[in-house]
């Protein structure tokens, strides 16, 4: 399956613009444990605390993202890839944003 992300981020990030929570999301690759899901943010929208898989990574496709945790806070642009933290998390849309979310549930 070949999937072109930059179209699909753009089509959520439009969505996201018109949508009354500011947000579109849609899962684009599922095989057994693994899920990505592409999620597009309106600048200030959250994404409110949650608890976090197994192992999951955030990789920012555009705009700029904030990630909470109790005590902390990185914020990570375009092009960045980071692992989650196994603890509970937030993320706010500094910018217009759209993140790539690959987790591993069991």
């Amino acid at each position: 399956m070949n999937l072109d992300l930059t179209a699909l981020a753009d089509e959520h990030l439009a969505a996201a613009r018109t949508a009354p929570h500011g947000r579109s999301a849609h899962l684009v690759l599922h095989d057994g444990v693994l899920r990505q899901t592409v999620i597009a943010l309106k600048a200030g929208t959250a994404l409110d605390e949650h608890t976090s898989p197994p192992a999951a990574s955030l990789q920012v496709l555009s705009g700029r993202v904030r990630l909470t945790a109790p005590g902390w806070t990185d914020e990570l642009a375009t092009g960045v890839l980071r692992m989650l933290p196994k603890e509970r998390h937030g993320l706010t849309a500094v910018d217009d944003s759209v993140v790539l979310l690959t987790a591993v549930n069991d």
